[in-house]
């Protein structure tokens, strides 16, 4: 080897450490305050699209093999996230309610912390944040639960400066998110260490044959069909959970007949609260309004009997029922809407940055 290729390959490892040291792994840097970062794909997620939003508030647009179409991924950053490239962040999966989506999840609460990233992924209109059991309906992949816990959380944790430990590390959700989040926690208690249901469907036990029965009215699209059958106003055709599948895709029978309903207990969060020994739990209920109308009638019930299964385990916890919502901000009804999740969202943001902290 010549002196001029001895002194080019010390060049280039010379020049290969500072780039090391400059750019760690899970540095991303925005070009400005107007630009998002960009991210590297892995860990099966594919960006199939630029981007959108500011350096602090943007979305990105992924693909994967475990669900079908194409989803958004919102990130939240620190304000100072930019300005300490050393320090890293805990991180809040957010995970939102039916049929809703990660964009349109911009309550004030989450986006008012210097001192974590929140991460809202897609959830559909009705995955119900789990691996359905028939992957051949119409609908195409639906392994949510994968998506999730084996793509998202390592594609974040390599792309940002997270702080990759279970006591860094929290799920929460709305509705159908609450479900998720204590449905995730139990199924892998070792990357959470935090938890919150906002009038979470925690309870489908046959117990809860109510909500077990609104789950199912969302796979099988039953709400367009009562729609169709209606002389009312309202458009089938704009159903959020159309085409409808079998009632038995998502965890099979619902009906708890010689077992038949068994995957539904399996993943149902009220019978498996020991599993959530040693993370901190979180549950915030309304009443609505004493309405069975409301939906919040019916979660409402979901999350006394979680207390109850809590109180008999012997296990702490954190839980707010906010009632008609009159002391609960000044957007609170105690209805399943966005005023009252707002307002807890404003309480519980605050009680994770101190858990982290501690």
């Amino acid at each position: 080897m010549n002196r001029t290729s001895r002194w080019w390959r010390t060049v280039v490892a010379w020049t290969v450490a500072v780039v090391a040291v400059v750019a760690p792994v899970g540095s991303a840097q925005a070009a400005d305050d107007t630009t998002p970062p960009k991210l590297t794909d892995g860990f099966g997620l594919t960006q199939v699209a630029a981007p959108v939003g500011t350096a602090h508030d943007f979305y990105l647009t992924v693909a994967t093999p475990q669900v079908a179409g194409e989803q958004h991924i919102k990130i939240i950053l620190p304000r100072g996230y930019y300005d300490d490239p050393a320090r890293r962040y805990p991180v809040l999966y957010f995970l939102h309610g039916s049929p809703d989506d990660p964009i349109a999840q911009n309550y004030p609460a989450l986006s008012m912390s210097d001192r974590m990233i929140t991460v809202i992924p897609d959830g559909g209109a009705r995955s119900w944040y789990a691996n359905w059991l028939n992957q051949n309906t119409v609908l195409g992949a639906q392994n949510w639960e994968n998506f999730h816990l084996n793509q998202v959380i390592p594609f974040v944790d390599a792309n940002l400066r997270t702080l990759a430990a279970k006591k860094s590390r929290a799920v929460a959700g709305i509705s159908m998110g609450g479900f998720g989040a204590f449905h995730y926690a139990q199924a892998r208690p070792d990357l959470f260490g935090q938890t919150a249901s906002l009038s979470g469907d925690i309870d489908l036990s046959a117990n809860s044959m109510d909500l077990r029965m609104a789950v199912v009215a969302s796979v099988t699209d039953a709400m367009g069909a009562m729609c169709a059958s209606s002389s009312g106003s309202c458009d089938p055709n704009e159903s959020p959970y159309k085409p409808g599948v079998d009632s038995d895709a998502l965890f099979g029978s619902p009906y708890p007949v010689f077992n038949v309903d068994r995957r539904w207990n399996e993943v149902d969060p009220s019978q498996h609260m020991d599993r959530l020994k040693g993370i901190g739990i979180s549950i915030y209920t309304g009443d609505g309004g004493g309405s069975p109308l409301d939906m919040e009638f019916w979660v409402s019930g979901a999350s006394k009997n979680v207390k109850a299964r809590l109180d008999a385990l012997g296990m702490p916890y954190y839980y707010v029922n906010y009632g008609d919502g009159s002391g609960w901000g000044t957007q609170c009804n105690g209805t399943h809407s966005a005023g009252c999740w707002a307002q807890s969202l404003l309480d519980l943001i605050p009680r994770l940055e101190r858990a982290f902290a501690a």
